[in-house]
């Protein structure tokens, strides 16, 4: 029998919580072996609520003195390439949660780190994993709902976790790169991959004027050359918690599904009580209630997967490089936005992050 796969997490903040949970509860081949933060009281805090029995604010000194096969990168988007980059010259798998990358450059530079190295990079992209998405998924390929047209893809609430999100230098554009990076991978994992043709989205600040210049409020047309259309919204200024749904529209069907609401239980409370959902706000009144909010959103399946991956030698289901496809689609969702015009893929730009397509700078 093999011994577990050891992992070290990168980062300490809202995903490295869900991811942690995850790993504890539903993945028995991983063993978690230490943690990194740059903050050092908050990974200490972070180690020792999790039962971690290493933690660091320095990651040059986890790479160099860790065990761990797999680095689960958890960090701000600006960190993603860094962390990669000295992941992969140790010689470490690499799962990374979303976006990819800062850039095109970036990822390019990511994959093929990882390539010449014959390490896995797998782009941790949970709807692809999530269990009632998945259900639609087989749906659509037993043939339920005829050939599909067009698929919608929604995502919002009222804003991210972090301060982080809202500065562009560190992000690397607002509600685009935070949540439209879900439904345009989605849309892909569901036409298998199909290539895109065209582009097109509009986007504002109509919520966080105060405290960014970044998009808070998105829609975008994605064109692929099967025919297929994609339609995504996704959103940091609704209110009421997190908003998750899918609809799919074949010649003979259609099927929707809401990601958050068919798994909870509808609450009326006077006084509020502990937690509801993921940016719910205030719980008093009427609340859609979750539960096992990580495994209906995928997390844990998308970790499990990656770990049989790299005990068993197989390829992830999601790559870097559907990440940085994921990424190109974004480049040109901005510089639609600003031009006003459907943005044809391939598509590059030099830039230092993808919201300067919509601003000019």
């Amino acid at each position: 029998m093999l011994p577990k796969t050891k992992v070290a997490v990168l980062g300490t903040g809202f995903i490295a919580e869900i991811h942690l949970e995850s790993f504890h509860r539903f993945v028995p081949d991983a063993d978690v072996v230490a943690v990194y933060g740059r903050n050092s009281a908050k990974a200490g805090a972070f180690a020792e609520k999790h039962g971690i029995p290493t933690w660091y604010d320095d990651l040059d000194k986890l790479l160099a003195e860790t065990d761990a096969e797999v680095m689960d990168i958890c960090l701000p988007n600006y960190l993603h390439h860094d962390a990669c980059m000295k992941a992969a010259e140790r010689n470490k798998h690499i799962i990374i949660e979303k976006p990819l990358a800062m850039t095109l450059d970036e990822a390019d530079e990511m994959i093929a780190a990882c390539k010449t190295r014959n390490l896995k990079l797998m782009y941790a992209e949970e709807l692809c994993f999530s269990p009632k998405y998945e259900r639609v998924r087989a749906l659509v390929e037993s043939g339920a709902v005829g050939d599909v047209y067009m698929l919608k893809q929604a995502e919002k609430h009222s804003g991210p976790h972090g301060a982080w999100f809202y500065q562009k230098e560190l992000a690397g554009g607002g509600v685009m790169m935070d949540m439209g990076c879900h439904a345009l991978a989605w849309f892909r994992w569901m036409t298998k991959n199909a290539k895109v043709k065209t582009v097109f989205a509009d986007m504002k600040t109509v919520l966080h004027k105060d405290i960014t210049d970044c998009d808070d409020n998105t829609i975008t047309i994605v064109e692929f050359e099967n025919g297929v259309i994609g339609v995504a919204e996704d959103s940091w200024a609704r209110h009421g918690g997190m908003d998750d749904r899918i609809e799919v529209y074949g010649t003979k069907g259609v099927s929707y599904a809401d990601l958050f609401r068919g798994n909870a239980a509808l609450t009326y409370s006077l006084n509020g009580y502990d937690y509801a959902s993921e940016k719910a706000g205030d719980t008093k009144g009427w609340t859609f209630t979750v539960f096992e909010e990580a495994f209906n959103q995928g997390y844990p399946q998308e970790l499990a997967h990656f770990i049989q991956c790299v005990r068993e030698d197989l390829q992830p289901l999601v790559t870097g490089e559907d990440g940085r496809t994921v990424l190109e689609m974004i480049y040109a969702a901005y510089q639609s936005a600003r031009t006003g015009q459907k943005v044809s893929l391939p598509f590059y730009k030099k830039v230092k992050y993808p919201i300067e397509l919509l601003l000019g700078e």
